[in-house]
C-alpha cells in the first residue's frame, strides 16, 4: 500500500476514526522513538552525552526534576 493510497483512506474515516488513528499513530511513534534510544544506548551512540550530563550535575551546573 502506498502513501497515497493510506492518505486517500484516511480521509473516507469517521471523525471518530479519525479520533482513533491519531491516538494509535501517536503510540506508535513514541514507541518508534523508544526503540530507537534503546538501539542509540545499546551502540554507545549517546555515551558523550550521557558523559557530559553526570559531568554537569557533578559539577553542580544541573539538578534532577
Amino acid at each position: 500500500m502506498s502513501v497515497k493510497e493510506i492518505e486517500n483512506a484516511i480521509t473516507q474515516l469517521s471523525p471518530e476514526e479519525l479520533v482513533e488513528l491519531s491516538a494509535w499513530l501517536a503510540d506508535y511513534r513514541a514507541q518508534v522513538w523508544d526503540n530507537q534510544i534503546e538501539r542509540d544506548l545499546d551502540a554507545g551512540r549517546l555515551d558523550a552525552l550521557l558523559k557530559e550530563v553526570d559531568e554537569e550535575y557533578e559539577a553542580g551546573e544541573a539538578k534532577p526534576l
